[in-house]
Protein backbone atom coordinates (compact mmCIF):
# COMPACT_ATOMS: atom_id res chain seq x y z
CA UNK A 1 0.00 0.00 0.00
CA UNK A 2 1.44 3.14 -0.94
CA UNK A 3 1.58 5.58 1.51
CA UNK A 4 -1.49 8.37 0.50
CA UNK A 5 -3.63 4.99 -0.68
CA UNK A 6 -7.21 6.03 0.16
CA UNK A 7 -6.39 9.48 0.79
CA UNK A 8 -8.83 12.16 -1.76
CA UNK A 9 -7.28 14.88 -2.45
CA UNK A 10 -8.96 17.64 -4.14
CA UNK A 11 -7.23 19.81 -6.96
CA UNK A 12 -7.92 23.31 -7.66
CA UNK A 13 -4.38 24.23 -9.03
CA UNK A 14 -3.23 25.39 -12.47
CA UNK A 15 0.02 26.19 -13.71
CA UNK A 16 3.03 24.75 -12.18
CA UNK A 17 3.71 25.01 -8.36
CA UNK A 18 0.22 23.54 -7.60
CA UNK A 19 -0.30 21.08 -10.09
CA UNK A 20 3.37 20.18 -9.36
CA UNK A 21 2.57 19.90 -4.99
CA UNK A 22 -0.57 17.23 -6.19
CA UNK A 23 1.38 15.62 -8.51
CA UNK A 24 3.72 14.66 -5.68
CA UNK A 25 0.85 13.57 -3.78
CA UNK A 26 -0.84 11.69 -6.38
CA UNK A 27 2.38 9.34 -7.29
CA UNK A 28 2.43 8.36 -3.99
CA UNK A 29 -1.08 7.36 -4.19
CA UNK A 30 -3.55 9.59 -3.62
CA UNK A 31 -6.56 10.06 -5.48
CA UNK A 32 -6.04 13.32 -6.81
CA UNK A 33 -9.25 14.96 -8.52
CA UNK A 34 -8.26 17.94 -10.73
CA UNK A 35 -10.89 20.78 -11.05
CA UNK A 36 -11.10 22.85 -13.86
CA UNK A 37 -13.26 25.34 -15.89
CA UNK A 38 -14.84 24.24 -18.98
CA UNK A 39 -14.55 26.99 -20.50
CA UNK A 40 -11.01 28.24 -19.13
CA UNK A 41 -8.89 25.16 -17.98
CA UNK A 42 -5.11 24.71 -16.76
CA UNK A 43 -3.38 27.46 -19.45
CA UNK A 44 -0.21 24.80 -19.56
CA UNK A 45 -2.32 21.88 -21.67
CA UNK A 46 -1.54 23.70 -25.04
CA UNK A 47 2.28 23.84 -24.08
CA UNK A 48 4.94 22.14 -25.17
CA UNK A 49 6.79 20.46 -28.37
CA UNK A 50 4.07 18.04 -29.33
CA UNK A 51 1.66 20.10 -31.73
CA UNK A 52 -0.53 16.54 -31.43
CA UNK A 53 -0.26 16.58 -27.90
CA UNK A 54 -0.75 20.21 -26.87
CA UNK A 55 -3.81 19.99 -29.59
CA UNK A 56 -5.46 17.45 -27.09
CA UNK A 57 -4.99 19.87 -24.44
CA UNK A 58 -2.28 17.49 -23.14
CA UNK A 59 0.91 19.26 -24.08
CA UNK A 60 4.15 18.24 -22.47
CA UNK A 61 4.60 21.08 -19.94
CA UNK A 62 1.03 19.86 -18.73
CA UNK A 63 1.85 16.02 -18.74
CA UNK A 64 4.38 16.31 -16.63
CA UNK A 65 2.97 17.40 -13.69
CA UNK A 66 -0.57 15.99 -14.20
CA UNK A 67 0.11 11.91 -13.73
CA UNK A 68 -2.17 9.59 -12.35
CA UNK A 69 -4.78 12.25 -11.78
CA UNK A 70 -8.65 12.61 -12.74
CA UNK A 71 -9.92 15.30 -14.58
CA UNK A 72 -13.15 16.68 -13.40
CA UNK A 73 -14.26 19.88 -15.50
CA UNK A 74 -16.52 21.99 -13.10
CA UNK A 75 -18.12 25.32 -13.82
CA UNK A 76 -17.92 27.24 -9.85
CA UNK A 77 -19.93 30.14 -11.46
CA UNK A 78 -22.87 28.22 -11.45
CA UNK A 79 -25.02 26.86 -8.86
CA UNK A 80 -24.99 23.66 -10.27
CA UNK A 81 -21.16 22.98 -10.39
CA UNK A 82 -20.88 24.29 -7.16
CA UNK A 83 -23.40 21.62 -5.40
CA UNK A 84 -20.54 19.27 -6.97
CA UNK A 85 -17.77 20.85 -5.76
CA UNK A 86 -19.11 21.34 -2.17
CA UNK A 87 -20.24 16.80 -2.81
CA UNK A 88 -16.69 16.46 -3.68
CA UNK A 89 -14.81 18.30 -0.57
CA UNK A 90 -17.31 16.98 1.85
CA UNK A 91 -15.55 13.33 1.24
CA UNK A 92 -12.18 14.80 0.58
CA UNK A 93 -9.15 14.67 2.55
CA UNK A 94 -7.17 17.59 1.12
CA UNK A 95 -8.44 20.54 -1.03
CA UNK A 96 -5.30 22.21 -2.56
CA UNK A 97 -5.84 25.93 -4.56
CA UNK A 98 -3.43 28.54 -5.81
CA UNK A 99 -6.22 31.26 -6.89
CA UNK A 100 -5.75 34.82 -6.00
CA UNK A 101 -6.59 35.63 -2.31
CA UNK A 102 -10.54 35.19 -2.06
CA UNK A 103 -11.62 33.88 -4.92
CA UNK A 104 -12.43 30.16 -4.23
CA UNK A 105 -14.14 32.26 -0.60
CA UNK A 106 -16.30 34.18 -3.28
CA UNK A 107 -17.69 30.75 -4.90
CA UNK A 108 -18.53 29.66 -1.28
CA UNK A 109 -15.47 27.44 -0.76
CA UNK A 110 -12.93 28.83 1.23
CA UNK A 111 -11.26 27.48 4.17
CA UNK A 112 -14.41 28.14 6.81
CA UNK A 113 -16.84 27.26 4.62
CA UNK A 114 -14.90 24.22 3.42
CA UNK A 115 -14.27 23.15 6.87
CA UNK A 116 -17.97 23.01 7.77
CA UNK A 117 -18.50 20.87 5.13
CA UNK A 118 -15.05 18.35 6.59
CA UNK A 119 -14.08 19.34 9.47
CA UNK A 120 -11.11 17.25 9.38
CA UNK A 121 -10.27 18.79 6.11
CA UNK A 122 -6.43 19.44 4.93
CA UNK A 123 -6.81 22.77 3.23
CA UNK A 124 -3.99 24.45 1.71
CA UNK A 125 -3.44 27.79 0.19
CA UNK A 126 -0.49 28.33 -2.48
CA UNK A 127 0.17 32.35 -3.49
CA UNK A 128 2.62 34.54 -4.49
CA UNK A 129 3.14 36.14 -1.09
CA UNK A 130 0.95 34.49 1.64
CA UNK A 131 -2.57 35.70 2.97
CA UNK A 132 -0.87 38.24 5.49
CA UNK A 133 1.30 41.44 4.57
CA UNK A 134 1.12 44.38 2.78
CA UNK A 135 1.67 42.45 -0.40
CA UNK A 136 -0.56 39.49 -0.03
CA UNK A 137 -3.24 40.88 -2.74
CA UNK A 138 -0.66 40.54 -5.55
CA UNK A 139 -0.41 38.14 -8.30
CA UNK A 140 2.99 36.35 -9.11
CA UNK A 141 4.64 33.61 -11.50
CA UNK A 142 8.17 32.52 -10.78
CA UNK A 143 9.91 34.73 -13.09
CA UNK A 144 8.66 37.71 -10.57
CA UNK A 145 9.31 35.74 -7.32
CA UNK A 146 12.82 35.38 -8.52
CA UNK A 147 13.16 39.36 -8.74
CA UNK A 148 11.28 40.07 -5.79
CA UNK A 149 12.92 37.00 -3.42
CA UNK A 150 16.48 38.45 -4.11
CA UNK A 151 17.43 35.06 -6.28
CA UNK A 152 18.29 36.67 -9.24
CA UNK A 153 20.58 39.18 -7.50
CA UNK A 154 22.48 36.11 -5.82
CA UNK A 155 22.82 34.65 -9.55
CA UNK A 156 25.12 35.36 -12.02
CA UNK A 157 28.60 37.17 -11.53
CA UNK A 158 29.91 40.02 -10.15
CA UNK A 159 30.48 41.30 -13.99
CA UNK A 160 26.78 40.08 -14.80
CA UNK A 161 23.98 39.93 -12.51
CA UNK A 162 21.07 39.82 -11.77
CA UNK A 163 20.23 36.97 -13.75
CA UNK A 164 17.15 34.82 -13.65
CA UNK A 165 17.48 30.83 -13.00
CA UNK A 166 16.23 29.51 -16.04
CA UNK A 167 14.11 26.58 -15.03
CA UNK A 168 10.99 27.84 -12.92
CA UNK A 169 12.58 26.36 -9.85
CA UNK A 170 10.52 28.23 -7.47
CA UNK A 171 7.45 26.45 -8.94
CA UNK A 172 9.16 23.48 -8.00
CA UNK A 173 10.46 24.37 -5.18
CA UNK A 174 6.96 25.73 -3.14
CA UNK A 175 5.25 22.79 -4.62
CA UNK A 176 7.50 20.63 -2.88
CA UNK A 177 7.24 22.98 0.10
CA UNK A 178 3.32 22.49 0.30
CA UNK A 179 3.35 18.90 -0.53
CA UNK A 180 5.29 18.18 2.57
CA UNK A 181 3.12 20.93 4.82
CA UNK A 182 0.04 18.69 3.15
CA UNK A 183 2.16 14.95 4.49
CA UNK A 184 2.23 17.02 8.04
CA UNK A 185 -0.80 17.77 7.92
CA UNK A 186 -2.11 14.37 7.39
CA UNK A 187 0.10 13.03 9.85
CA UNK A 188 -0.82 15.09 12.57
CA UNK A 189 -4.71 14.38 11.50
CA UNK A 190 -3.81 11.00 12.04
CA UNK A 191 -2.64 11.79 15.85
CA UNK A 192 -5.27 14.73 16.74
CA UNK A 193 -8.55 14.09 14.60
CA UNK A 194 -8.31 17.43 13.88
CA UNK A 195 -8.09 19.23 9.91
CA UNK A 196 -5.44 21.96 9.11
CA UNK A 197 -5.08 25.36 7.26
CA UNK A 198 -2.08 25.63 5.94
CA UNK A 199 -0.74 29.43 3.93
CA UNK A 200 2.14 28.61 1.31
CA UNK A 201 3.59 31.39 -0.25
CA UNK A 202 6.00 31.22 -3.18
CA UNK A 203 8.19 34.21 -1.86
CA UNK A 204 8.28 32.16 1.59
CA UNK A 205 9.52 28.80 -0.35
CA UNK A 206 12.14 30.97 -2.21
CA UNK A 207 13.74 32.26 0.86
CA UNK A 208 13.78 28.68 2.16
CA UNK A 209 15.66 27.36 -0.62
CA UNK A 210 18.49 30.67 -0.12
CA UNK A 211 18.64 29.41 3.40
CA UNK A 212 22.28 30.80 3.70
CA UNK A 213 22.03 33.55 1.57
CA UNK A 214 19.72 34.80 3.97
CA UNK A 215 21.99 34.50 6.80
CA UNK A 216 25.01 36.03 5.09
CA UNK A 217 22.81 38.84 3.95
CA UNK A 218 21.99 39.67 7.85
CA UNK A 219 25.28 39.18 8.80
CA UNK A 220 27.09 41.43 6.24
CA UNK A 221 24.10 44.18 6.32
CA UNK A 222 23.71 43.98 2.29
CA UNK A 223 24.01 40.92 -0.13
CA UNK A 224 26.89 39.05 -0.84
CA UNK A 225 28.15 39.86 -3.89
CA UNK A 226 27.26 36.73 -6.80
CA UNK A 227 30.50 34.32 -7.05
CA UNK A 228 29.95 33.13 -10.88
CA UNK A 229 31.39 30.13 -11.93
CA UNK A 230 34.10 30.88 -10.62
CA UNK A 231 35.27 32.20 -7.23
CA UNK A 232 38.35 33.61 -6.41
CA UNK A 233 38.38 33.36 -2.84
CA UNK A 234 37.05 29.27 -3.16
CA UNK A 235 39.39 28.14 -6.07
CA UNK A 236 39.28 24.88 -5.31
CA UNK A 237 35.26 25.02 -5.81
CA UNK A 238 34.76 26.66 -9.03
CA UNK A 239 34.66 25.73 -12.28
CA UNK A 240 37.36 25.26 -15.04
CA UNK A 241 37.64 25.38 -19.04
CA UNK A 242 39.35 22.36 -20.03
CA UNK A 243 40.62 21.03 -22.88
CA UNK A 244 37.14 20.20 -24.35
CA UNK A 245 34.66 22.07 -22.39
CA UNK A 246 34.13 22.88 -18.71
CA UNK A 247 34.63 21.37 -15.35
CA UNK A 248 32.83 22.38 -12.00
CA UNK A 249 35.33 21.34 -9.14
CA UNK A 250 33.95 20.71 -5.71
CA UNK A 251 36.69 20.52 -3.08
CA UNK A 252 34.97 22.14 -0.28
CA UNK A 253 37.25 21.00 2.74
CA UNK A 254 41.15 20.78 3.49
CA UNK A 255 40.77 16.84 3.50
CA UNK A 256 39.74 17.00 0.07
CA UNK A 257 42.01 19.45 -1.62
CA UNK A 258 44.60 17.52 -0.08
CA UNK A 259 43.33 14.57 -2.30
CA UNK A 260 42.48 17.33 -4.83
CA UNK A 261 46.37 18.04 -5.17
CA UNK A 262 47.91 14.46 -4.44
CA UNK A 263 45.33 13.18 -7.50
CA UNK A 264 46.82 15.88 -9.99
CA UNK A 265 50.45 14.74 -9.16
CA UNK A 266 50.98 17.53 -6.63
CA UNK A 267 52.03 15.79 -3.00
CA UNK A 268 53.95 18.47 -2.16
CA UNK A 269 51.16 21.14 -2.48
CA UNK A 270 49.21 18.50 -0.24
CA UNK A 271 52.02 18.68 2.46
CA UNK A 272 52.01 22.02 2.59
CA UNK A 273 48.34 22.73 4.11
CA UNK A 274 48.69 19.80 6.39
CA UNK A 275 47.69 20.87 9.62
CA UNK A 276 46.05 23.91 8.35
CA UNK A 277 42.77 25.08 9.01
CA UNK A 278 40.28 26.21 5.82
CA UNK A 279 40.71 30.01 6.53
CA UNK A 280 44.02 29.49 6.60
CA UNK A 281 44.72 27.22 3.60
CA UNK A 282 42.58 29.80 1.64
CA UNK A 283 44.28 32.89 2.91
CA UNK A 284 47.84 31.69 2.34
CA UNK A 285 47.09 29.82 -1.05
CA UNK A 286 43.75 30.94 -2.68
CA UNK A 287 45.43 32.91 -5.55
CA UNK A 288 48.06 30.48 -6.28
CA UNK A 289 46.12 27.81 -6.30
CA UNK A 290 43.56 29.06 -8.83
CA UNK A 291 46.01 29.80 -11.40
CA UNK A 292 47.88 27.18 -11.06
CA UNK A 293 44.35 24.76 -11.21
CA UNK A 294 43.59 26.62 -14.64
CA UNK A 295 46.87 25.85 -16.09
CA UNK A 296 46.59 22.03 -15.25
CA UNK A 297 42.90 21.71 -16.19
CA UNK A 298 43.37 23.37 -19.68
CA UNK A 299 45.83 20.06 -20.50
CA UNK A 300 43.32 17.30 -20.56
CA UNK A 301 39.51 16.82 -21.13
CA UNK A 302 37.01 17.68 -18.57
CA UNK A 303 35.67 13.92 -18.52
CA UNK A 304 39.60 12.40 -17.92
CA UNK A 305 39.08 14.75 -15.18
CA UNK A 306 35.75 14.29 -13.54
CA UNK A 307 37.39 10.22 -13.94
CA UNK A 308 40.11 10.83 -11.98
CA UNK A 309 39.20 12.98 -9.40
CA UNK A 310 35.70 11.22 -8.46
CA UNK A 311 38.11 8.01 -8.34
CA UNK A 312 40.34 10.02 -5.74
CA UNK A 313 37.31 11.14 -3.91
CA UNK A 314 36.89 14.41 -5.14
CA UNK A 315 33.47 16.10 -6.22
CA UNK A 316 33.85 16.98 -9.45
CA UNK A 317 31.83 17.18 -12.93
CA UNK A 318 31.94 17.87 -16.42
CA UNK A 319 29.37 20.62 -16.98
CA UNK A 320 26.85 18.77 -19.22
CA UNK A 321 23.53 19.90 -20.88
CA UNK A 322 20.38 18.20 -20.29
CA UNK A 323 20.37 15.77 -23.40
CA UNK A 324 23.33 14.45 -21.82
CA UNK A 325 22.29 14.20 -18.51
CA UNK A 326 19.29 12.53 -19.63
CA UNK A 327 21.49 9.74 -22.20
CA UNK A 328 23.78 9.30 -18.64
CA UNK A 329 23.64 5.69 -17.02
CA UNK A 330 23.38 7.25 -13.65
CA UNK A 331 19.93 8.77 -14.69
CA UNK A 332 18.83 5.26 -16.34
CA UNK A 333 20.00 3.47 -12.39
CA UNK A 334 17.78 5.60 -10.33
CA UNK A 335 13.96 5.59 -10.68
CA UNK A 336 13.34 9.42 -10.64
CA UNK A 337 12.05 9.29 -14.41
CA UNK A 338 9.33 7.31 -15.08
CA UNK A 339 7.35 6.17 -18.73
CA UNK A 340 4.94 8.57 -19.15
CA UNK A 341 3.76 8.17 -22.88
CA UNK A 342 4.52 8.35 -26.73
CA UNK A 343 4.60 11.08 -28.50
CA UNK A 344 2.39 11.11 -31.67
CA UNK A 345 4.60 12.36 -34.34
CA UNK A 346 7.49 10.16 -33.06
CA UNK A 347 6.16 7.26 -30.80
CA UNK A 348 9.41 7.79 -29.06
CA UNK A 349 8.37 6.94 -25.06
CA UNK A 350 8.72 10.52 -23.33
CA UNK A 351 10.15 9.57 -19.29
CA UNK A 352 8.64 12.08 -16.71
CA UNK A 353 10.17 12.66 -13.60
CA UNK A 354 8.57 11.38 -10.69
CA UNK A 355 10.25 11.60 -7.32
CA UNK A 356 13.69 12.64 -6.33
CA UNK A 357 13.72 9.15 -3.56
CA UNK A 358 12.67 5.46 -4.16
CA UNK A 359 11.33 3.13 -1.61
CA UNK A 360 12.04 -0.11 -0.84
CA UNK A 361 8.42 -0.91 -1.67
CA UNK A 362 5.22 0.68 -2.91
CA UNK A 363 7.43 4.06 -3.33
CA UNK A 364 6.42 6.70 -6.07
CA UNK A 365 5.16 5.13 -9.26
CA UNK A 366 3.32 6.98 -12.47
CA UNK A 367 0.70 4.64 -13.56
CA UNK A 368 -1.85 6.85 -14.92
CA UNK A 369 -0.81 9.35 -17.60
CA UNK A 370 -2.29 12.80 -17.54
CA UNK A 371 -6.53 13.59 -18.29
CA UNK A 372 -7.41 15.21 -20.88
CA UNK A 373 -10.10 18.14 -19.65
CA UNK A 374 -12.95 16.67 -18.54
CA UNK A 375 -12.03 13.04 -18.83
CA UNK A 376 -13.30 11.61 -15.43
CA UNK A 377 -15.97 13.77 -15.04
CA UNK A 378 -18.92 11.36 -15.30
CA UNK A 379 -16.97 8.64 -13.20
CA UNK A 380 -16.42 11.09 -10.21
CA UNK A 381 -19.79 12.43 -10.30
CA UNK A 382 -21.03 9.02 -10.77
CA UNK A 383 -18.92 7.88 -6.94
CA UNK A 384 -20.47 11.21 -5.54
CA UNK A 385 -23.85 10.07 -6.04
CA UNK A 386 -25.23 11.51 -9.11
CA UNK A 387 -27.37 9.81 -11.01
CA UNK A 388 -26.93 9.62 -14.99
CA UNK A 389 -30.25 11.42 -15.39
CA UNK A 390 -28.07 14.27 -13.13
CA UNK A 391 -24.72 14.31 -14.63
CA UNK A 392 -27.01 14.78 -17.86
CA UNK A 393 -28.52 17.53 -17.08
CA UNK A 394 -25.46 19.92 -15.13
CA UNK A 395 -23.95 18.65 -18.37
CA UNK A 396 -26.80 20.00 -20.67
CA UNK A 397 -26.79 23.46 -18.24
CA UNK A 398 -23.00 23.84 -19.05
CA UNK A 399 -22.64 23.12 -14.97
CA UNK A 400 -19.88 20.19 -16.03
CA UNK A 401 -18.41 19.00 -19.13
CA UNK A 402 -17.30 15.54 -19.96
CA UNK A 403 -14.50 14.56 -22.23
CA UNK A 404 -14.38 16.28 -24.99
CA UNK A 405 -14.66 15.23 -28.79
CA UNK A 406 -11.38 13.78 -29.73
Amino acid sequence: MQPFAGIKVVDFTHVLAGPFCTYQLAVLGADVIKIEPPDDPDMMRPEGHSAAMGAQGRGTQFICQNGNKRSLALDLRSEGGREVARRLVAKADVLVENYRKGVLDGFGLGYAQAAKLKPDLVYCSMTGFGHTGPKAGHVAYDNVIQAYSGLMAATGSREVSPLRVGPPVLDYGTGSQAAFAIAAALFQRSRTGEGQKIDVAMADAALMLMTTTVMDSQMLGETPLPAGNFNPDRPHYSCYPTADGQLVLGAFTVRQIRKLWTALGRPELDREIEGLSLHQALQRFAARDGELLARIFATKPADYWEVLLNQAGVPAARVRRMHETLAHPQVASRSVLQAAEKVPETGMMLKSPVAAFGYLKDGPSLSRPAPALGEHTAEVMAELGFSGAEIERLEQAGAVRGRAPS
